[in-house]
């Protein structure tokens, strides 16, 4: 039997996340020596194995615990799934060696294949493994194609913010409704995935170099979407607490989606909230929400009403169960 600290060695975790696991019940060791330390067998271990290849298939920690105890839990399936992805990127690879051989055989023969294209393709893939999955890569290639969709969403768009329009004009609400109604579609309903595309966006000066959306453009579109939003809060919220989030808006609301792409990433890498990284990002997040509502007394709890009361509110919202439970840990006195 193996002691946690041995465990953590051997397996590349560490302790903090062996303890975290132990307190949420995901893996608990099957003995304790006399001394009190935790004793870890080889079930336990063939345990953490399923639950190391269910996070890098993407499960998210909270759903774990419930697919351990599912009939598709046994070690078998698990370990077919994990070859399966693995089969997946060995093609990958196979794909883009085929690519380089097939780029050498061009210049050995003295030809002048366009080397700028070649790079700019394989910098754009390795920027997407950063951030995406393969799986995820397939979920959004139509925005990463530039679908006939897209393509005559971003038109209009350049158009209308060409043109001066106000976001909060008609035009401008109705656009930003068939805009995020394709987004939640091409990100599979799944908030975390599109901020971790905006993420992309924002860091990578190649992708902005390569996309057709401007700076000007990517600001309409969320000023257009949070008018609409406004709207529903101004149903639950006080006067001066919409003027903050107006105001919020205009000059931090391009930060929320960087956020919950480095907290999902932190929690991916160490699940425990108890760590100074995830302390700093619970005190980051704390900071964004007090200067999205202020900090007048009951200002939180009307947020909370009015979420719970307007359904839209909810389409595109980044903020989980999960998530609220880990900042919630991380910032107890909140």
């Amino acid at each position: 039997m193996l002691k946690v600290g041995e465990l953590a060695s051997r397996s590349g975790l560490t302790v903090r996340t062996l303890h975290h696991y132990d307190s949420i019940g995901l893996l608990s060791p099957s003995a304790r020596s006399d001394a009190g330390y935790r004793l870890y067998n080889r079930a336990d271990i063939a345990r953490l194995h399923q639950i190391q290849a269910l996070r890098r298939l993407g499960m998210a920690l909270a759903d774990i615990a419930a697919f351990l105890d599912s009939p598709d839990a046994s070690l078998t399936a698990i370990i077919g799934r994990q070859i399966a992805a693995l089969d997946r990127q060995m093609a990958d690879a196979v794909r883009l060696r085929g690519q380089l051989s097939r780029l050498q055989e061009q210049l050995l023969r003295g030809e002048e294949p366009e080397l700028s294209a070649w790079l700019t393709t394989l910098e754009q893939m390795t920027m997407l493994d950063k951030y995406f999955t393969k799986e995820e890569q397939q979920q959004i290639q139509p925005i990463l194609a530039g679908s006939a969709e897209w393509a005559a969403l971003t038109d209009e768009l350049r158009a209308m913010v060409a043109a001066g329009t106000p976001p909060s004009a008609p035009e401008a609400q109705a656009l930003a409704a068939r805009w995020m109604a394709a987004l939640h579609r091409d990100t599979g309903n799944d908030p975390l995935l599109a901020a971790r595309f905006d993420a992309m966006w924002t860091r990578e000066q190649a992708i902005r170099d390569q996309s057709a959306i401007t700076p000007a453009m990517r600001g309409f579109i969320m000023a257009a979407n949070a008018e609409g939003r406004l709207a529903l809060y101004a149903r639950h919220m006080l006067p001066d607490e919409l003027e903050t989030m107006r105001r919020h808006y205009r000059h931090r609301g391009a930060e929320w989606p960087a956020l919950f792409a480095d907290l999902r990433a932190q929690m991916a890498s160490d699940p425990s909230p108890h760590t100074p990284a995830a302390r700093a990002l619970a005190e980051r997040w704390n900071a964004l929400l007090t200067d999205m509502i202020g900090d007048a007394p009951g200002a939180r709890e009307r947020l909370r009403a009015a979420h719970a009361a307007e359904p839209a509110l909810q389409n595109g919202r980044m903020m989980t169960g999960e998530l609220l439970q880990y900042l919630r840990a991380a910032l107890p006195a909140n």
